[in-house]
């Protein structure tokens, strides 16, 4: 069973009363049930973590070393700032998929640029709760094609 780590960040406990032009109104709390249920239905062990707080994030990263094989993270607003949890992505080496439900590309002209990008394995933007889920079974397919490479050597 793979072990994922999904990171949420600042504001995104706050899904389904804030902004809900944007998120919707299903809480986080009931999406957060969902996509755990559809981890384990594939085969994951998915372990959601949510903090308004930079340190606090980067602490669970750095956690994740040689515990978890994959790690999905909707960083919020960090997402376009945060060197801090770039390098702390960057330095535990773990398959990451960083993950949005808007299409961060059509908002505002500071939400269009992430820095944590350039150390995910890929991005998913754009459709709603339904980007955890692409997320997950990205990641997924990600660690089985290394594991495959793995094996044929």
């Amino acid at each position: 069973m793979k072990r994922i780590l999904f990171l949420l960040g600042p504001n995104l406990n706050m899904v389904g009363i804030r902004d809900t032009g944007t998120y919707g109104t299903e809480t986080a709390a009931s999406i957060n049930e969902q996509v755990k249920a559809w981890a384990q239905e594939l085969g994951a062990e998915l372990e959601i973590y949510q903090s308004n707080h930079e340190g606090d994030l980067i602490d669970k990263i750095h956690s994740a070393y040689g515990e978890k094989d994959g790690i999905m993270i909707n960083a919020g607003a960090l997402t376009h700032y945060s060197y801090a949890l770039m390098d702390a992505i960057s330095s535990v080496h773990i398959p990451t998929v960083e993950t949005h439900m808007s299409n961060i590309g059509a908002r505002e002209e500071f939400r269009r640029k992430s820095v944590i990008s350039p150390v995910c394995i890929g991005t998913i933007a754009g459709f709603g709760k339904d980007s955890y889920y692409l997320g997950i079974k990205a990641l997924l397919m990600h660690l089985a094609a290394k594991n495959e490479t793995v094996k044929s050597k």
